[in-house]
């Protein structure tokens, strides 16, 4: 039960500030000849041992080991068991053979008033500052705890004693403690989680594992140890997948096990109804009140009685007529540690508390939760059940699942499984899906389950692998579908044009569209881009407008997709946006929780066309979360791009080069050709906004040619502006004029409304000196008919420009105020820089003013910002790096930019200028 007197230090914690600095405080009390309590409070996992550990061992630390008088310090430190907890005074005994005395045993076996602890820790301080840990009290017998807290209450001056326990979170109110200082402990935000992830696997973890981790582990600190620990290399990198469940039974069994066996055994069975219910019910864990408590007063071990006694253990809460575990983590693992058995009883006991219409699905799930073996009638039953839309993807998957169990038919449980591993793609849980069709792939069936099985892995690998190989699965699922089942071999082909528009192979794309009927939505479809893809114009359009006007009144997120990508090929980006706003809102109604990040990304593509760049990047960060969370890699890399792309335009260099290098990354290892020219793209816009017009050209020649280099058949066109604009500025409009001859037919054959203006302003800048003032009239005219201030910000930019190097600076002060109005307007902070540049240069002397301090800080980056703010209250580059988990390198390296951006050479300066901004002491929200 007694810990060592001397304690290593601990791994760094990360998220704890709070709770280090009162434990800085408190030893700097007991420094000081004063004493003190404190008393830490949390769920098991959460970290309060590690705490204890932190603060003995920064009061053995060599400049704490001696206090103002010489005398040495001393750390007492007890870990109590469960299992002595009922030996009068066990608690106190081992707090006391840490001490370099005779422990009085006769005074513990005669019994022990409270006063006499507090004169015992007293008498040992009279050997120098003494620190007393505790760790887990609520273990203790009552007569330890009752001393202990008799004691901390009455720790002051002029003993330098100081007393540190710790406290389940469900025993914290125990009336023996009552009075100390108390401090709870909540799970790690996702930034702590995160920072203590990169510590425990220091050579990188994939970004989709990353997201998994941090969710399973619901901010613990020991189950992220156990979690990383049990991954190996490969598998954190994102090269190998993960196992599933990502969670084993025994490390749940682990995590809370001691916790819920301490529990009283009618709250345990209770519990383990309501672990069952949820688990059938509802993924966030609600419990109906009624179900339970009608399944409580059936059961043989547990009372409704005891919902109360569960609820002040702290294990559920309440929340209107249902109640939901503190935890999932909880849950699951009260549902794991109970045997076999008992978990088959209180589902049965469940089942019979269910009825009515309404529950049968639910009735059914947990009469086969209760059956041992096969039952094909019962199969059956849930087989129906789930065919019922209305159910939901997550509860249809889980019918499916156990229908499948049930089922002593492999051909048949091959197709539940496949059709199980379906409804949980489409709830978003890719990994359940994944496990699922590997088990039906493993059964002996007929080509047209095996094809169905087919599809559902190629769908999966789209999302997330090589999409060359998810196009290859999907050609072979089309073909033994093709026989028997038609309608799911050309969805096959059509999701297999998707991986070939993908990779940028126009070749494959026309192929796998090929073959099936031309009628309906998916026909006109198919009819459409095949025809563009050929060049043939008219007839293209016309069949892609007829897709889109038969997804009026849809409500499948699916069609409306594909609707809107009609759209964004006829150049129409007011119907994609229309289309594209109907499939995110028809996804999260129906709970199709896969194509969130998909209807995300297509929203942001249509916004960016739009020429809305903010609104494009507060969707695609939303699409990026949502990808991350369903385990999509592809569309993240996607939706990396299309943020890149928005940052081009803030001008936020450091956020456009992070999004576009991981997308760049993870397109190179997935085959994403559209990902990587976006990005590519995002880059060269940026080089632009810089004036770095050489490197802007040499990162779109590629972009704009076709040939099997970097670019994309569906980008090419829409990178020729900027390609044109480079090229002109570097005194090279020759390599231009071929790009610029496919963008006029390009132009002719979209509807864009952006095209016409962007034409002729590409022509201005190619032109001779005569016509180009005319062509720039031109551009603005039709920049008047369509939306878009950037794009005319542009115009008037380059107008502007034109105009003053041939002596017009009157009219091209009125062109580049223009465009730094719209730039600005558009939070353009680059371009907006570059236009008033111009403008100065140009003769405008209010152009020519300093940025005032608000102004200068604006356009420094948010993380440097935070930075900023960090150093101008006084921190040191080392806990800056602390408080937001970077490196003092990171720190280091963004102060230098900042210190260059600022034009400042010192801590000092940049306080100033904070101060000349405003209080530094109040970040802004962001910070």
């Amino acid at each position: 039960m007694t810990g060592p007197a001397s304690v290593e230090l601990p791994p760094r914690l990360h998220g704890r500030e709070t709770e280090l600095a009162a434990l800085t405080r408190l030893v700097g009390r007991v420094r000081a000849g004063h004493g003190g309590a404190l008393a830490l409070a949390g769920q098991p996992g959460l970290g309060r041992t590690a705490l204890l550990d932190r603060a003995a061992h920064a009061f053995r630390a060599p400049s704490a080991a001696r206090s103002a008088s010489g005398s040495g310090a001393t750390v007492l430190y007890a870990r109590a068991a469960a299992s002595e907890a009922s030996l009068p005074y066990s608690g106190l005994h081992a707090l006391l053979c840490g001490a370099a005395v005779e422990p009085p045993t006769d005074v513990l076996r005669s019994g022990m008033p409270p006063a006499a602890l507090l004169g015992l820790l007293r008498t040992l301080a009279q050997r120098g500052p003494l620190l007393a840990c505790v760790d887990d009290v609520h273990l203790w017998d009552p007569r330890s705890r009752t001393a202990l807290g008799f004691a901390a209450r009455r720790l002051d001056a002029p003993y330098p004693v100081a007393l540190v326990l710790t406290v389940a979170a469900h025993r914290a109110d125990d009336a023996a403690l009552s009075g100390l200082r108390l401090l709870r402990l909540a799970p790690l935000q996702d930034q702590a989680a995160s920072a203590l992830l990169d510590d425990l696997a220091p050579t990188g973890v994939d970004a989709v594992v990353r997201a998994e981790l941090l969710a399973e582990a619901e901010g613990s600190p020991r189950l992220l140890r156990d979690l990383v620990a049990a991954l190996d290399p490969d598998q954190l990198r994102g090269r190998a997948p993960l196992p599933y469940p990502l969670v084993p039974a025994e490390v749940l069994r682990r995590a809370h096990t001691a916790y819920i066996r301490a529990l009283p055994d009618g709250v345990r069975a209770l519990l383990l109804l309501a672990a069952a219910t949820a688990g059938e019910t509802e993924p966030r864990g609600d419990v109906p009140v009624e179900v339970l408590l009608r399944a409580a007063a059936a059961g043989a071990d547990t009372d409704p009685a005891d919902l109360p006694a569960a609820e002040a253990c702290g294990v559920l809460s309440s929340i209107g007529d249902h109640v939901r575990f503190v935890s999932a983590l909880l849950r699951r693992c009260v549902y794991v540690s109970a045997p076999p058995a008992r978990r088959r009883a209180a589902h049965a006991a469940l089942a019979d508390a269910l009825d009515g219409a309404a529950h049968r699905l639910l009735r059914s799930l947990h009469r086969a939760r209760a059956t041992e073996g096969t039952d094909p009638a019962l199969a059956d039953e849930l087989a129906a059940a789930a065919a019922q839309p209305h159910h939901g993807h997550r509860r249809r998957s889980a019918a499916l699942t156990r229908s499948a169990e049930l089922t002593a038919d492999r051909t048949t449980r091959a197709a539940r499984l496949t059709a199980a591993a379906d409804q949980a793609r489409l709830a978003g849980d890719t990994r359940a899906a994944r496990a699922l069709v590997a088990r039906a792939r493993r059964l002996p069936t007929e080509d047209g389950v095996r094809g169905r099985a087919e599809l559902v892995r190629g769908t999966l690998a789209l999302r997330d692998g090589p999409v060359a190989d998810a196009r290859e699965i999907l050609r072979t699922a089309a073909r033994l579908l093709a026989p028997d089942h038609p309608a799911a071999a050309a969805e096959a082909r059509l999701i297999a044009a998707e991986a070939a528009w993908a990779t940028g192979d126009p070749a494959a794309y026309r192929d796998a569209l090929t073959p099936g009927p031309d009628t309906g939505p998916p026909g006109d479809y198919r009819t459409g881009m095949r025809a563009f893809l050929a060049g043939r114009w008219s007839q293209g359009r016309a069949a892609l407008r007829r897709c889109i006007g038969q997804a009026d009144g849809v409500t499948d997120p699916a069609l409306l997709l594909r609707a809107g990508a009609a759209a964004l090929v006829v150049g129409d980006v007011e119907a994609a946006n229309t289309a594209n706003t109907r499939a995110l809102a028809a996804a999260h109604a129906r709970g199709t929780t896969l194509l969130v990040p998909q209807a995300l990304e297509h929203l942001a593509y249509s916004e960016l066309r739009a020429g809305r760049h903010a609104r494009a990047g507060a969707h695609a960060y939303q699409g990026l979360l949502a990808a991350h969370r369903t385990g999509q890699r592809n569309t993240a890399a996607h939706l990396h791009a299309v943020l890149a792309l928005a940052a081009s335009v803030s001008g936020d260099t450091d956020a456009c080069a992070h999004h576009a290098t991981t997308a760049l990354a993870h397109a190179a290892a997935h085959g994403l050709a559209q990902a990587a020219a976006l990005a590519s793209w995002a880059l060269a816009r940026t080089d632009l906004a810089l004036g770095r017009v050489h490197e802007a050209a040499a990162r779109l020649d590629p972009l704009v040619h076709p040939g099997p280099r970097q670019g994309h058949f569906a980008v090419r066109m829409l990178a020729v502006p900027c390609f044109v604009e480079a090229v002109a500025r570097t005194g090279e409009p020759a390599r231009g004029r071929a790009a610029l001859s496919r963008f006029t037919v390009w132009t002719a054959a979209t509807a864009d409304p952006q095209a016409p203006a962007q034409l002729a302003r590409c022509r201005a800048l190619l032109a001779r000196p005569e016509e180009a003032g005319d062509l720039y009239a031109l551009a603005l005219a039709h920049h008047d008919r369509a939306d878009g201030d950037f794009e005319r910000a542009r115009t008037d930019l380059l107008y502007g420009k034109w105009l003053r190097r041939h002596r017009h600076p009157r009219e091209a002060r009125t062109h580049l105020r223009n465009a730094l109005v719209g730039f600005e307007s558009r939070g353009a902070r680059a371009w907006a820089e570059q236009a008033g540049a111009e403008l100065r240069a140009a003769g405008d002397t209010a152009g020519a003013a300093a940025p005032g301090p608000v102004a200068a800080l604006a356009g420094l980056t948010a993380q440097q910002q935070r930075i900023v703010h960090r150093v101008a209250a006084g921190a040191t580059n080392r806990e800056v790096a602390e408080q937001l988990s970077v490196s003092p390198r990171t720190v280091d390296h963004h102060l230098r930019n900042v210190f260059a951006a600022l034009g400042i050479r010192s801590r000092v300066d940049l306080a100033r200028l904070v101060n000349g901004a405003g209080d530094h002491r109040k970040a802004p929200p962001y910070v």
